[in-house]
């Protein structure tokens, strides 16, 4: 008998968790919007940038995504025309890239708000405003 009362606390607690989230403007919660931030690196940064006006956590994660991306990017084409020892950086950031991505992926989905070195605190830094 405490068993199931206890069982029906715990799921009482997790129903209450679930809907202390946040939804956003396109009526999903925040941390999904927030993981969709990164599904496109960013290009997916900036739409969503754009698109959500109210949430922090949100824009948080679109500007960090947008900073980040658009930075390995930039940094793998100068690379990439860089002869031989170049290249071979260039490649060797598509796998750093791929990380990145995973891990700031779930670290939205679990609604963290999980920041990198640079990228993180300038996107905390323009969100706060």
């Amino acid at each position: 008998m405490a068993d199931d009362t206890q069982g029906k606390k715990e799921e009482k607690s997790e129903n209450e968790g679930m809907s202390q989230k946040k939804n956003t403007v396109l009526g999903v919660t925040e941390n999904v919007e927030g993981a969709l931030c990164y599904a496109l690196g960013w290009i997916s940064g900036l739409v969503f940038l754009l698109l959500e006006k109210e949430n922090s956590f949100v824009r948080f994660h679109a500007l960090q995504s947008l900073v980040t991306f658009l930075a390995l990017l930039v940094v793998s084409v100068v690379f990439a025309m860089i002869p031989f020892l170049g290249v071979l950086i260039s490649l060797l950031l598509w796998p750093l890239g791929v990380v990145l991505w995973i891990v700031l992926m779930v670290k939205a989905y679990k609604g963290e708000r999980f920041k990198l070195p640079i990228a993180g605190d300038f996107a905390e830094q323009q969100t706060s405003k």
